[in-house]
């Protein structure tokens, strides 16, 4: 970018110049985001399986959730459960309706954190996180799904068509569905095992490494949290590209006649468009910084900010707030262009009263004279 425009600058001199710069600046697009790599999380062992993660909405209706799965009977509530290496403890059917359910919750939930004293702050908020546990057991290791408020969910050993099935059961407890195209493109995927020898819980690569004499729950429920971030990031993103392609004609408009071409309402809603996503990015996230959650927790502190890491969050973050920076830059410029031609239509309707108004005392005179 910055050669061709030096070439311009020196060759083509005066006006001449300036118009080669105008000329090359309005062939330009803004550079398209390119499409998301897919980290490969095929398992590597027989005794390898899958972490995916998607966000399908801005929010859950967990409430509506929970009855909507209790009623199916194919998956189980569970405490995540800082003591326990397993789910075992949970993982019973629940047959008497919602009600009882929604007791066996609360009970295991306090179960998790009378476990020990030491770990009497380590269950998260159960009002923002939904564990489930597959009541029918394929195989050797189960089936586990953690739904956040926020509108991720992470899959855990579940096979592909029966995450298609269970997000397609999903859109009735949604408040405002993503389109799925954009749903499968922001997706991750890690793959995990357990640990032969006892070890801590690690991330290599894309695999995670459980101790199987742990608290899985709670890492799991880490790892869960680390990537529906990821997942919701990368929705964002999605949006502000589309933004982006969307406005990319007035600033080449504005380059080639100087002239703007949306209306002050447009404007002012294009900025609110843009405070809402910076809103959603900086403040209603945990994009930021590390959830309060960890700080207690320095083990699984380590684990969330090594994932994150993994997954690029905090640079990531860091670009769309640059990209978002630019683009309220450019509608603040828009918007102060508007201000000023209405300011200066107003005084240009002003001064024709005036005339007017003069006009007429000059024809009261005549009359008066003549």
């Amino acid at each position: 970018g910055i050669a061709p425009s030096a070439r311009f600058m020196s060759s083509g001199g005066g006006r001449g110049g300036f118009s080669s710069i105008r000329n090359h600046i309005s062939s330009l697009h803004a550079k398209k985001r390119a499409p998301k790599k897919k980290k490969q999380a095929a398992a590597d062992t027989d005794e390898d399986w899958q972490v995916m993660a998607y966000a399908t909405a801005d929010e859950y209706n967990l409430d509506g959730l929970l009855e909507g799965l209790t009623q199916q009977g194919l998956y189980t509530i569970a405490a995540i459960n800082p003591g326990n290496p397993s789910c075992e403890s949970s993982s019973r059917v629940v047959t008497k309706g919602v009600k009882s359910s929604t007791q066996h919750v609360k009970h295991h939930y306090s179960n998790s954190t009378a476990v020990s004293p030491a770990h009497a702050t380590a269950a998260p908020d159960a009002h923002d996180v939904l564990h489930m546990v597959a009541t029918y057991r394929v195989g050797s290791e189960n089936r586990e799904i953690y739904f956040f408020r926020e509108g991720s969910v992470v899959f855990w050993n579940v096979a592909e068509l029966e995450c298609k099935s269970i997000m397609l059961f999903l859109k009735k407890y949604e408040v405002g569905s993503y389109k799925p195209e954009m749903i499968d493109e922001e997706s991750e995927s890690l793959s995990y095992t357990y640990s032969d020898l006892p070890a801590k819980t690690r991330l290599v690569r894309h695999r995670i490494i459980l101790n199987p004499e742990g608290a899985t729950d709670i890492e799991k429920y880490t790892f869960s949290n680390a990537m529906a971030v990821s997942v919701k990031l990368g929705i964002w993103e999605a949006q502000l590209e589309k933004y982006i392609e969307d406005i990319e004609y007035v600033s080449e408009e504005l380059s080639k006649t100087g002239r703007v071409v949306l209306s002050q309402d447009h404007v002012l809603q294009c900025m609110g468009q843009l405070f809402a996503l910076r809103h959603l990015l900086n403040l209603s996230s945990d994009l930021l910084d590390t959830p309060d959650f960890y700080w207690e927790h320095e083990d699984l502190e380590q684990l969330y900010q090594k994932t994150s890491n993994y997954l690029n969050v905090s640079k990531r973050t860091s670009v769309m707030n640059v990209k978002l920076s630019h683009c309220v830059e450019l509608m603040e410029l828009l918007k102060s262009h508007l201000n000023e031609q209405h300011s200066a239509r107003l005084e240009w309707i002003i001064i024709i009263l005036i005339m007017i108004e003069v006009g007429f005392e000059v024809l009261h005179v005549l009359e008066r004279w003549l």
